[in-house]
């Protein structure tokens, strides 16, 4: 199976490229028609897994997932395109239009 891997760069601070991330993920994902949209673009994707790495670990780490004692986990974000959802997917704290956020 074919994957697309995108590589942004977000800068040297974990803090600041965690909310980048937070807020790209989330204002490409509150549109109320992206999940859609998506799905008929790519063929009824069911799911879409990221991470948000760091150039010097060479673990596949996800610095999104932290344990109790703050340290990175190498398991993948997850939004789910379909109804049902899993503990892994990721839980955004709004609805409905990006203009609404």
């Amino acid at each position: 199976m074919y994957r697309l891997h995108i590589d942004i760069p977000f800068g040297p601070n974990e803090n600041d490229a965690i909310q980048q991330v937070e807020d790209l993920m989330q204002w490409h994902f509150a549109d109320v028609d992206a999940k859609e949209k998506i799905k008929y673009l790519m063929g009824n994707v069911e799911q879409i897994n990221y991470r948000l790495g760091h150039d010097e670990d060479r673990q596949k780490s996800n610095y999104l997932d932290k344990n109790e004692n703050g340290h990175v986990t190498n398991k993948k974000s997850r939004i789910s395109l379909s109804e049902s959802t899993d503990e892994n997917q990721e839980k955004f704290g709004w609805v409905g239009h990006p203009a609404d956020i």
